[in-house]
């Protein structure tokens, strides 16, 4: 018997792919983005900036004086702290605790932040642009996934491992650089409480205690804490999700429990606030020439250039000298397709644009130019390539065997 149903599946699978699996969170980073910008440029761009940046009557710091400050210096420690969730335990259960599969993702990590930083100096000539030598160094994790769940069983399993696993690096990258580059002044008082207080964070841990209720308080002890240091207060996050206890209890561990319950109100919720909080930029007063300046063409070559000559290089380098081979199954042009895509870099590249260039309204409107086009080309070439390459029916059996099972 015929299924007359398999052509019409055929015509709404991809409707169906916006919706569910990898892709969803990042089409909702992509209609956020969008909505932000059409915001920023209508007739209620007044309103938007005011709702954005107005000043409160009443506020407990000056760091959360405003919806775009509690955003970025408050709201997005829970991203950082999934983050820091999410490092734990691949260093400690997961890709990265295999010495040997982590030779890959590790190098290819690093010659995807550095190469891109090359080509953003090399086109930017330095001088005042020089800041934001960093802002394409990242890669977004929701966005990238979420165009590998558009092309279904076209990218083998290995290379979306490969790519979450070199996003994850990517994001320890980025954390340390913002940390050591990113920070003017400590305040040594404030710095030596939140060393108590990751101490007794790590005391917690070593007494395996199970509840989640001290852990929390005491993250939001750190996050006070640090965001008083001078180091931007988003890193309490990574540091508090690092002394999460991974020890198992009843088959899973409270590391793991955690990151199940926040990474959906991360990746739902918290970053979509956040790109809509920054995406917006106002195109009025720009020209042409404007959008053609060195630091938005810096960034957006860095992003699709950088990006993907560097892991694209490194990933070929190590197989031929026998260092690492190439994620299993993968031919050369899908190994090129997801080298691309590690060139969508929207959140963690906004974040470190606003530390760069913080109080020059103008250079971080520039910066988010660069970075909307960059991600939108590195997006948009990185599916065609994908698009291009063979179809794994196999393992998209296997797949939905898995899922069967689980259900």
């Amino acid at each position: 018997m015929v299924d007359n149903a398999t052509p019409l599946r055929r015509v709404f699978a991809p409707v169906r792919a916006l919706f569910v699996g990898d892709a969803s969170a990042g089409i909702l980073l992509i209609l956020v983005a969008a909505a932000a910008m059409l915001a920023a440029n209508s007739s209620l761009a007044t309103e938007y900036n005011e709702l954005i940046n107005g000043k409160f009557g009443w506020y407990p710091h000056p760091k959360l004086s405003s919806i775009h400050y509690i955003v970025n210096d408050g709201l997005m420690a829970i991203f950082f702290f999934v983050v820091g969730l999410e490092v734990k335990r691949e260093l400690v259960a997961g890709q990265l605790s295999d010495p040997k599969a982590r030779r890959l993702p590790m190098v290819a990590a690093a010659a995807g932040m550095i190469a891109p930083a090359i080509v953003f100096m090399a086109v930017s000539g330095g001088g005042e642009y020089s800041r934001g030598w960093a802002i394409p160094a990242a890669t977004d994790i929701a966005f990238a996934m979420g165009v590998l769940g558009l092309l279904g069983n076209r990218v083998p399993a290995s290379l979306r491992l490969f790519l979450l696993t070199v996003a994850i690096v990517d994001d320890i990258g980025a954390v340390l650089v913002i940390a050591f580059f990113y920070t003017a002044k400590i305040y040594m008082p404030w710095l030596f409480a939140s060393i108590i207080v990751f101490a007794l964070m790590v005391l917690l841990n070593r007494m395996k205690v199970s509840s989640f209720t001290p852990y929390i308080l005491l993250a939001l002890i750190l996050w006070f804490c640090v965001l008083n240091t001078g180091v931007h207060a988003t890193i309490a996050g990574v540091v508090a999700a690092l002394t999460i206890p991974m020890h198992r209890k009843d088959g899973n561990s409270m590391l793991e429990r955690l990151e199940h319950g926040l990474a959906p109100w991360s990746a739902y919720l918290v970053v979509p606030v956040f790109g809509f909080a920054n995406a917006g930029v106002s195109l009025a007063g720009m020209s042409l020439s404007n959008l053609l300046d060195p630091l938005p063409v810096a960034i957006a070559a860095g992003l699709v250039i950088g990006k993907q000559l560097g892991i694209f290089s490194i990933i070929w380098v190590s197989e031929k000298v026998g260092f690492a081979p190439r994620p299993d199954k993968a031919s050369w042009l899908e190994v090129w397709g997801i080298s691309i895509l590690c060139g969508i870099g929207f959140t963690m590249s906004l974040f470190i644009g606003l530390l760069a260039f913080e109080g020059n309204q103008f250079l971080i409107d520039e910066a988010k130019i660069g970075i909307l086009t960059g991600s939108a080309i590195s997006a948009v070439l990185g599916y065609i390539v994908l698009r291009l390459s063979t179809e794994h029916p196999a393992e998209d059996c296997d797949d939905q065997g898995k899922q069967a099972a689980n259900t």
